[in-house]
C-alpha cells in the first residue's frame, strides 16, 4: 500500500512556471482586449442610428466582424489563425503564439459589452453636453467613457475570466501555461494530482480577478 503524500512528486518549479505563463497570456490579452474592445464598442455605438457618427454601412461592417469572431469557438479560431499567427509570431508553440487568437477571440466579445454599456447612458446627459458645444472627442472622454466605466470594468472582468479559460484551451495545442501542463503532464500521464493542482490554481486566479473587478466596479458605481 502506497502511503506517500499525494502531491509529493509534483514538480513545483514547473507548476509555478506554467502559472507565470498563464498570468502572462491573460494579462497581455486582457490589456489588448480592453483597448481594442473599447475602440470597437465606441465605433459600434457612435455609428449606430441616432448617434454622433451615424453611418449604417460602417456600423454593419463592424457589427458583422464582431458577430462573426465572437461566434467562432475558440479552439477552431486557433486553428483558423495558424497562418496569421505564424506570420506574426513565427511559431505556433509558446505563450506568445496564443496571444493573437486570445485577443481576436475576446475583443469582439468585449466590444459588444462596451456597446451595451454605452447604450445604458442617459441620452439626456449626451444631449446636454452637445447643447453646451462639446466636441465629439470631449463627449467621448468626458461623458461616454466616465459614465459607462462601471459597466466597462464589469465587462472586462467577465472577459478576463473567459480568457483564463481560453489560455487553458490554448495550452492543449502547445501554447504553454497551466492548461498545457495539465494536459501533457497530467492527463496524458494519468497524473491526477497535477490536473488537480493546475485546476485549483486556475480557480484561484479566477476568484482573484472577480474579487478585484467587483471592488473596482463598486468604487466607480455612483448610483
Amino acid at each position: 500500500m502506497n502511503n506517500q503524500p499525494y502531491f509529493q512528486e509534483i514538480d513545483w518549479e514547473e507548476m509555478w512556471e506554467a502559472t507565470a505563463q498563464t498570468l502572462y497570456m491573460t494579462g497581455v490579452s486582457v490589456l489588448a482586449t480592453f483597448i481594442l474592445g473599447i475602440l470597437l464598442g465606441l465605433l459600434l455605438f457612435l455609428t449606430g442610428k441616432g448617434n454622433l457618427w451615424e453611418n449604417k454601412l460602417i456600423n454593419t461592417i463592424i457589427g458583422s466582424f464582431v458577430n462573426i469572431f465572437r461566434s467562432i469557438p475558440f479552439i477552431i479560431l486557433i486553428v483558423l489563425l495558424i497562418p496569421f499567427t505564424k506570420l506574426l509570431v513565427g511559431t505556433m508553440i509558446g505563450e506568445d503564439a496564443a496571444l493573437p487568437a486570445l485577443i481576436i477571440g475576446a475583443a469582439p466579445f468585449y466590444a459588444r459589452m462596451v456597446e451595451i454599456g454605452l447604450r445604458e447612458i442617459n441620452k439626456g446627459v449626451i444631449e446636454a453636453a452637445k447643447s453646451m458645444g462639446a466636441t465629439t472627442s470631449t463627449i467621448i472622454w468626458k461623458v461616454l467613457l466616465p459614465e459607462s466605466m462601471p459597466a466597462l470594468v464589469s465587462g472586462i472582468t467577465v472577459t478576463a475570466i473567459s480568457l483564463v479559460g481560453y489560455t487553458a484551451m490554448a495550452g492543449v495545442i502547445g501554447a504553454g501555461g497551466l492548461g498545457n501542463l495539465a494536459y501533457l503532464e497530467g492527463f496524458q500521464r494519468s497524473r491526477n494530482d497535477i490536473v488537480l493542482v493546475a485546476t485549483i490554481i486556475i480557480l484561484a486566479i479566477v476568484f482573484v480577478i472577480q474579487f478585484i473587478g467587483d471592488i473596482i466596479t463598486s468604487k466607480l458605481d455612483k448610483r
